[in-house]
Parts: C-alpha cells; structure tokens; sequence
C-alpha cells in the first residue's frame, strides 16, 4: 500500500478532501503504528531518566523525520494540493518544559533512541506547562497553556500506583508517549498525573488553590512560590514524580527477572537536577518494604542512581525546611534522617550535612553522598564545581565527579528546522552528518570557496525573509531582512544579562541620535519568559518593550535600531528564530552559566556567537578558534575573586563612566516614562545603580566595543564574516547529543550490559 493509500485508509476519504486537522490526526495514528514497530526488548541494565521538564516541542515533523517518512508524508500531502507546514500548525506544542533543562531531557531521549540505548524519561504531565505569556500595557501577563486534547501524543494506560501525601493516598496514572529515535528504537516517555485534576479551579490568569492538592497538582510547571503554599507544592509535585517513577521503575525490572537486590544490573537512574532528588530516600523505603535492610538499601541505591548538577547558583541548590518535608512526605523524613547521619560518619564538615544546622534538607547533598557520579554540564561548569562550589565534596568523593558536555539533536535543530541549510550541506557533504555529526567538519574544505560561501549566505537571507514573514503574522511587527538579526532567546534571568543588551542598545540610540551611525541597521530580537514571581525580571521585560515603543516613534532612531521582543517563546519560535540568526548573544556572567545549549542550535545553524567565557562558551571557542567568535568580558576566575573579596560596588561605576551613567540615567528619563511605567522603571534603575548582583556594568564597555566590532565585520568583510560562519556550523559536531549521551552511557550507564 502506497504512502497516500494508507493515509486515505485511516481518514477513510481522499486526502484533497481532508480538513488539516483530519490530516493532523491521520499523520499521529500513521506515526503511532510506524514507532510501535522500533520497540526493542530491554536487555541488562535501561536507563530511567527523571526530570521535572521534557521540552519536547511539537513532534509531528521531527518524529516523521526519525522515522523515514518525512519526504513521502510531504510529497503526498503536495500532490493532493496540501502543504506539511500547514498541518504541523494543527498541532498543539507540548507544555512540558521551561528552559535549557527541559529541552536537553528531550535531546537526550532522542539521542538515546537513536543510539539504539534502552532509556526512558519519567516525568510529570503538567495540564498548563509554565504559563502562556502576553505581553499587555508593556508587561508580561500570564495565563495558562493548555495542550491536552482528546488527541495526544501521550497516551492513557490503565497502569496506577498509589502515592501518599501529608497522610493520604493519591492514584498517579501512567501516560506513555513513544520516543522516536533517528533510524534507531523507540524508547518510552513516562509521565505521571492524577485523574482527579480539575483545570477550572484556575481564575484570575494562573491563580489557584495551591491547597487543593487532589485538584491542581500537575496543573502548572514550576507553580509560584512566593508564598508557603507554593514551595509545599512543589514537595507535593516532586514526590509524586519520583513516587511513582520508583513504583514504576522497580515493577519493569521485576518482571524482567530483578530480585531488588541486583537493582544496578537492571536499572540506571540519572537524577536530572535536584527536583528528582527525594527518588534516593523513596527507592530505599521501597526496597525496604521487599525485604531489604537499609544498610544494602543504601548500597543498591547509590550504585543505581546518578546525579547531572546543572548550576553553579546556590539559590537553585533546592533545600527545602525540614518542616514541609514533615508535613508532605513524613514517611521520607525517618530515611532522610538516616542518611543524614551516615554521611555523618564520612565528613565532619558541617556544610556537607544533609540537614544542616536550620533544619533545612539539602538535596544536592543527598544526591552527592548517595549516588555513584555527579557530573557538570560543561568543563568550565565541571571545574567550578570542583574548585568552587562543590569543593568539600570533591574532596571527599573525587571519584565520583565527572564532566559530560552538553549536546543538542541535530535531527531537530538541523533537519527539521533549517531543511534549507540542511540541503545545501548534503549536496557538498553528503548526509552521513545526520547520524554523525563530525562529518560537518569536511565543510572546511569550502572555507575558500565563494560559491558555496555565497550558496551559504543565500540560504541565511531566505530564513531571514522567512523570519520576517512569521513576526509580521504572528507578532504583527515589520522587520528589515537586511538588517544584523541580533538574538538573545532563552529564559529571562539576571545572571543571563539581558539587562546588559538593554543598557547597550540605550546606547546606541543616543549614538545614533548622535549622528554615530552603525555600520549595518540593527535588528534585536528577545525571547524570554519570567517566572511570575520574579520582580525584576519582569521589570527587564518591561524596560525592553518601553524601549522599542521610543525607539519605533524615533524615526531618525527606527532606520537603524529595532527592538523586537517575541511573545510567548517556546520551541516553535526557536524553530524560526534560530535559522535566520547572524548574532548570537550568550552574554550570561562568566562563571554562572552552567553549560548553555541555544549557543550551540545558533552555532549549527550559522550565526555567529557573541559572548563571555562562560559555560558552553569556552568549548565553542575553543572548537571554532578566537577568530571565529567575538569574545568579551572578565574571566570567570575575574568574577569569582570579585565576589569573594565583596569589592563590587555598582554606584562606582555609574560616577565613573559618562555611558554608563547616560544609559541608566535613561531608564527614568522622559522618553521612558511617557511611554512606560515608572514603578518598574524605577525599580530596575535603582537595581543597577545600588546592586547589579552579576556585575553588568563592568563588562559595559567591553560588550559595546565587541558588538561595534561584529557590526562592523558583518558589513565591512562580508567574506570574512561567511567565513566565520561555514567554520561554525563545521565545528558544530562535537555539540551533538549523541555525543553527550555516549559518553554517559560509557562513564556512567553501561546500558544494555
């Protein structure tokens, strides 16, 4: 039967006669029936991957690309006068994720399929994911994000366990959703949620009862916790998670043949930050209910699990009172109390405690003492940790500590997303780069070919006008396709420093009012969510739509600069946004960014970086070599010396240097007020000038003086720029996850064995 034939057979009608939504849903029955065919059986040891967020995006095209089908899917669809493109916006983007997290668990699951790894994900499935942001009166609002429809990916079982919280059992149902690998298995994601969730107890944007657990418990990712009841219910979240994951977990492997005691054979389980971190203790009382006695459950458990430390900010080190682990989880506490003693016997460092001092659990703590590895994210990361802020640990357990590298799939960030690009590499390179993505390095052999550099930059201006097609229909906003695309997208946070982009483009406005004309107009585009509760990065927001209003009603300003802030950023926007890039910005402080991923989606595609040696950064420059990449900033060491010695102060700076003092001295100058509010203005102005906790302004200067530089090479050496652009997408491949994750299956899984 021909690809159009079994699409008719299960819409049951002509395929030009199909409504997009009829397609929609004959595509996912098509895929469902495709991936249940790359089901493999689990022999030895399968990796169980706990996370809080899979970003997994929309799956209908990458899913269709895994498997073989996406050109006759295409084709068939062409013949009967429809278009792909125009089915995959039938689907509904899964809520699942936030940030860089969640979109590595989902690289990681793809890589792990296409690798032939037996590996699932265990998660939760959130009703409304984060929120849904839109942007009104200059100020982000939020409200939910729904997704479920009676058509999912995610697919209802009749598989419960029972999870008791503060004192009463709780039914989590178990929804599968197939992983996809790239001509590779199919693996499993699992996700967790409670029949009894009630989406209309949501009023007033995203607020609710945070006290009627039965009700909202995976009704938001991450829900505000501004207030008590929102940290509990966070505790309420994690455990069912990790509950249930552990439930699930220990029932495969029995019937697999595991007697408990050789958990490590069977299982691998790799603790994705410190939200999965109470598995530990609950696998321990698990096993304890089997029979085992604590002293081998402890054993079993440790060389079972794994820990991945994604930061270097203490703040996102979870430690939560012992007081709502009490009240949530009370039959964890007696265990937790156990280990805590244990790891006694080991160190007398007090800061190595598992229940410190203030009665606070710390959960990083846990997963260092009773977990067999704890790896950073980046090697700059990895070595902070060790040196820094992890230090007493390394000390005790320098075994354990080990780097893996971030990756990204370059099936979605390549294939799927930038097809131009991706044919214009296979007609010079071949396609072997889509299962190993060093083959992208016989690309350098082009590095002196005008042709192909030429065929590049053509590919670059038709994402571009693509770009400004998709922001003019969705954003309603008219760009110059001419323009430098300058691009920070990630989540809006100060160590990430989009106050710093804001201060520079405050700047160039008085520049320009100047008569300093740049070298080339600007375009600046941000993507960016706040958490709800965090103040001043919604004042940041704020501040950058307050400024692109003033900027758009200058019309001397407006021929050269444009600020462009997308609404609601999710991986459907990356998806256009990363394509059409020239800039890169990867600004973050150095030493606070743990790895970074965008950086490495931007680099494939063919922008290039601007940014500090930070996380990520380091590996990208030193893959793509100084020239290739506009570097800046202090060093990492730099930082660390200026907050141990707690010599920073801001108000220095702002006396000190006339740009500086002329940039934030705008945020509370007429053009700003008239156009925004002067609360939030205010506010972020007297941030800067009284704390600017990640030390924006001493990397002012140099930023403006690198940004002019790239500015400057972009339209000055239009050939050199191409340059630089075909040697990063060429040094792209070591960024690959399937790299990442072969290295954890050879460290730290040892998966199928």
């Amino acid at each position: 039967m021909s690809f159009t034939e079994t699409l008719q057979s299960i819409t049951g009608k002509l395929l030009a006669d199909c409504t997009d939504q009829e397609l929609y849903l004959a595509l996912l029955e098509l895929v469902r029936q495709k991936s249940a065919d790359h089901v493999q059986p689990v022999t030895g040891r399968k990796l169980y991957y706990i996370s809080a967020e899979f970003l997994i995006g929309k799956l209908l095209s990458n899913n269709l690309i895994n498997l073989g089908l996406y050109e006759e899917a295409r084709d068939a669809l062409a013949a009967a006068g429809k278009r792909l493109s125009d089915i995959e916006e039938v689907e509904p983007e899964p809520s699942l994720g936030n940030g860089g997290l969640g979109r590595l668990a989902a690289c990681f699951l793809d890589s792990l399929a296409t690798l032939n790894l037996p590996g699932d994900g265990v998660g939760l499935r959130y009703h409304f994911g984060l929120f849904h942001q839109s942007f009104e009166d200059g100020v982000q609002n939020e409200k939910p994000d729904p997704w479920l429809t009676a058509h999912s990916w995610a697919e209802k079982t009749d598989v419960t366990y029972p999870v008791e919280l503060a004192g009463k059992e709780y039914t989590a149902r178990l929804y599968k959703l197939a992983v996809t690998g790239y001509e590779g298995r199919t693996n499993t994601l699992n996700l967790f949620d409670l029949d009894t969730i009630d989406e209309s107890i949501v009023h007033d944007g995203i607020a609710f009862d945070k006290t009627a657990i039965d009700k909202n418990l995976t009704l938001f990712l991450y829900p505000d916790d501004s207030d008590e009841a929102g940290r509990r219910l966070r505790v309420y979240q994690q455990y069912l998670m990790v509950s249930a994951g552990a439930q699930l977990i220990l029932a495969e492997c029995a019937a697999r043949g595991c007697n408990y005691h050789d958990l490590a054979d069977y299982a691998a389980i790799q603790i994705n930050d410190t939200h999965p971190s109470m598995v530990i203790p609950e696998l321990i009382r698990l096993l304890g209910q089997r029979g085992i006695e604590f002293e081998e459950a402890v054993k079993i458990v440790t060389k079972t699990c794994a820990y991945t430390n994604h930061t270097i900010l203490a703040e996102a080190l979870e430690k939560w009172p012992r007081a709502y682990l009490d009240a949530v989880v009370p039959q964890l506490m007696p265990i937790i109390e156990k280990l805590d003693a244990l790891a006694r016997t080991r160190t007398e460092d007090e800061n190595l405690a598992i229940i410190d001092k203030d009665d606070r659990v710390h959960m990083a703590h846990m997963d260092i003492h009773f977990t067999h590895s704890t790896n950073g994210v980046a090697a700059l990361h990895t070595e902070i940790l060790k040196n820094s802020e992890l230090h007493g640990f390394y000390e005790l357990y320098p075994e354990k500590f080990n780097n893996k590298t971030n990756g990204i799939t370059f099936r979605r960030w390549l294939l799927e997303c930038d097809p131009r690009l991706t044919a214009t590499l296979e007609k010079h390179i071949g396609s072997g780069f889509r299962k190993d993505a060093a083959e992208l390095e016989k690309l350098l052999a082009f590095a002196d070919d005008e042709a192909v550099l030429d065929e590049l930059t053509a590919v670059k201006k038709t994402n571009k006008a693509a770009l400004a097609d998709w922001l003019l229909r969705t954003q309603k906003v008219a760009v110059n396709p001419d323009a430098m695309f300058d691009i920070q997208s990630k989540r809006l946070h100060e160590y990430k420093r989009q106050q710093l982009n804001l201060l520079y483009l405050i700047h160039q406005y008085y520049e320009i009012k100047a008569g300093h004309l740049p070298a080339v107009p600007l375009v600046s585009i941000f993507g960016a969510k706040a958490a709800p509760a965090y103040t001043i990065a919604k004042d940041i927001i704020h501040a950058l739509l307050t400024l692109s209003k003033v900027i758009a009603a200058d019309p001397e300003v407006s021929k050269w600069l444009q600020v462009v802030f997308v609404e609601n950023y999710n991986v459907t926007a990356a998806e256009k946004l990363i394509p059409a890039c020239d800039l890169s910005e990867q600004i973050s402080l150095a030493s606070k960014e743990a790895s970074g991923t965008g950086n490495m989606k931007f680099m494939l595609n063919g922008a290039l970086t601007l940014g500090t040696m930070d996380g990520a950064n380091v590996e990208i420059s030193q893959q793509v070599g100084e020239e290739n990449i506009y570097i800046f900033g202090q060093t990492s060491d730099q930082v660390i010396h200026r907050y141990a010695v707690g010599d920073y102060d801001p108000a220095q700076w702002v006396e000190g240097d006339a740009n500086i003092r002329r940039a934030i001295s705008f945020l509370t100058g007429p053009e700003m007020l008239a156009a925004g509010h002067a609360e939030n203005l205010t506010r972020l102005h007297n941030e800067l000038i009284h704390k600017d906790w990640f030390q924006t302004l001493p990397d002012f200067n140099a930023y403006v003086v690198r940004k002019g530089q790239a500015l400057s090479d972009y339209a000055c050496d239009p050939m050199g720029w191409r340059r630089k652009c075909l040697v990063n997408i060429a040094k792209a491949g070591m960024f690959s996850s399937d790299r990442t994750i072969a290295e954890y299956d050879r460290d730290i899984w040892h998966l199928g064995k």
